[in-house]
């Protein structure tokens, strides 16, 4: 990615952009000058056990959890490998996602762990978790630049958040940031997860290889679940453009279930054995960590245990032979799969290749597993370099592009509704189209089709309008009910207020905001003058949240209340 020479440049307003990954498992951190975007720096320094500086653990993420005492809470590496400890309560945000009690979920629980509902709520955890990177952040910061430079110069925080979070969770996750300290309004930004990653392995890939109509799935997966969304580019100047191809996917099927799975194998093999402990699965486990990253072959190394031919234990290291390498791996790796082929299917379109990233995407049996399974579609498999780390990269792209147009290296220029979404209306009856048994029911005005590209640029409207009368109250507040209807059988939208369409949320529009002078007055049926109030309420699908505003008489009066269900 190339940049202009801005060093100096007073016409680039000079900030700080500081990326966070908010990851299920593991989080990260990084940062750049919008004076010096191309230099991208990503924390690999955290706090552990000993340190509570920049001496402690040295990694590109850090673990999300969190263990509270009667000092308040310790973070990350600074908990000790054994004791209970609040794990995945990123997820808790969002009760409406059903991967949240999958099947691996269920079978393969973590002895570990301790659940939201024991004394805190995910709220609290999300907010004093925030709150722990953000105040590293600024340690970081704090090491790295002169304190005369960060007094006058505004950090703004870009986080990530899952593709498939429901709008209520996108509220959550931001009221969550901004009690943490990360800023409010329009200088904390919001991008998902995926989109992200894929600005990051998009721009590293080779430009020559890149045509227009390309399409790409993007395979992001983490420790704890797997997202998959897809793109079709659509412009390769002045920066590369791309659209999603299909409504993103995912599922609660990441790396921490081998974890899981392997700890559970270990058990059963060797409980009898005389030397196993619990310090002898503590370092195998730490061990296969790293055997399950980079190599393919399986030998992980279990100190501590005797030779044993029978068991494939020599010189303290086990040798897992082809079957118990599938026991371990193909009850993950399954659903992974399934999830890529239902993406590439979800795009109608042949499908150039399939990008990987995330920790567990820079596995070789998982990388060779999706390549046997698209190799006679011709789809390539690629890992993205800084595979761990390309959300939090792309992240740091996404921010810096927010200050300045020409670090733009790849635009989204639209993305695929997920869901229908309507508001309800009034119609008169009309048995030549409508149901009889649907007589004096509300019908659904479609605003947005699941499955139809919504440009972020091109926000819409919808358009309304309301009568008071002048010598009575000042206009008030108006509701607007948005619904959302998933056409899980491809059968299309419902056209009624029916079982298939539930309430979204309720947008509420202050109108009082509207000078009263400006408002056009009326004379009723009943021969006293009232306001007629013709507005829009317009709406901007972006990348991890989507905006409400008023609009009278083509003027904007800023954001209305959003209220979801």
């Amino acid at each position: 990615m190339a940049f202009p020479n801005d060093d100096g440049d007073q016409s680039v307003e000079r900030k700080i952009i500081m990326a966070v990954d908010f990851g299920t498992t593991y989080s990260g951190l990084a940062w750049a000058q919008t004076r010096k975007p191309e230099i991208h720096s990503p924390v690999i320094q955290w706090p552990d056990a000993t340190s509570g500086g920049l001496e402690g653990a040295t990694s590109d993420k850090v673990p999300t959890e969190l263990q509270y005492n009667d000092q308040g809470y310790k973070w990350g590496f600074q908990i000790s490998d054994f004791g209970q400890r609040h794990q995945w309560f990123k997820l808790g945000l969002d009760p409406s996602q059903s991967r949240g009690s999958s099947v691996l979920a269920r079978k393969y629980p973590d002895p570990m762990a301790s659940f939201p509902a024991y004394g805190h709520s995910p709220e609290k955890l999300v907010k004093d978790y925030l709150t722990a990177l953000r105040c590293h952040a600024e340690r970081v910061l704090r090491n790295k630049l002169p304190q005369s430079a960060l007094i006058s110069t505004p950090v703004e925080y870009v986080i990530t958040i899952p593709a498939v979070w429901s709008g209520r969770a996108q509220v959550s996750t931001r009221q969550c940031a901004e009690q943490a300290g990360m800023g409010k309004g329009s200088s904390l930004h919001m991008i998902s997860e995926p989109e992200a990653a894929a600005m990051y392995a998009l721009d590293a890939m080779d430009p020559h290889n890149i045509k227009v109509g390309d399409t790409f799935v993007l395979c992001d997966a983490g420790g704890g679940t797997v997202d998959l969304i897809s793109y079709k580019v659509s412009a390769l100047k002045p920066a590369l453009c791309i659209e999603e191809a299909a409504p993103g996917s995912g599922s609660l099927c990441g790396s921490t279930f081998l974890n899981r799975i392997f700890h559970k194998f270990l058990a059963d093999r060797f409980s009898a054995d005389p030397n196993w402990d619990e310090d002898v699965l503590e370092e195998a486990m730490k061990r296969f960590e790293v055997t399950r990253m980079l190599n393919n072959h399986m030998r992980s190394i279990v100190p501590g245990l005797r030779d044993n031919a029978a068991y494939g234990v020599r010189r303290g290291r086990l040798r897992l032979t082809g079957s118990d390498v599938s026991k371990i791996f193909e009850p993950v790796v399954a659903e992974v799969l399934s999830l890529v082929k239902g993406q590439i299917a979800a795009t109608k379109a042949n499908v150039k290749a399939v990008l990987i990233v995330g920790g567990f995407g820079q596995s070789v049996f998982l990388r060779d597993s999706i390549r046997s399974a698209v190799a006679e579609q011709g789809i390539e498999v690629m890992q993205s370099p800084n595979g761990w780390t390309a959300v939090v990269r792309g992240a740091l792209m996404k921010g810096l592009a927010s200050t300045n147009t020409s670090y733009t290296a790849v635009r989204i220029s639209g993305r695929s509704a997920r869901k229908s979404y309507g508001t309800d209306i009034e119609r008169p009856f009309n048995a030549l189209e409508h149901d009889i048994s649907r007589k004096g029911w509300s019908f659904r005005r479609l605003d947005a089709a699941q499955g139809e590209i919504v440009e972020e640029d091109k926000p819409q409207r919808l358009r309304y309008f309301s009568t008071y009368r002048v010598d009575g109250l000042p206009p008030a507040e108006v509701n607007v009910r948005i619904y959302v209807c998933a056409d899980t059988d491809n059968i299309g939208p419902s056209v009624y207020i029916d079982a298939r369409v539930c309430k979204l949320v309720t947008v509420i529009a202050d109108l009082s905001r509207i000078p009263r002078h400006k408002l056009p007055q009326v004379i009723g049926a009943d021969g006293l003058l009232y306001y007629r109030i013709s507005y829009a309420v317009e709406i901007t699908y972006c990348s991890a949240y989507t905006k409400y505003e008023l609009i009278y008489d083509n003027v904007n009066y800023g954001p209305v209340t959003a209220e979801y269900v």
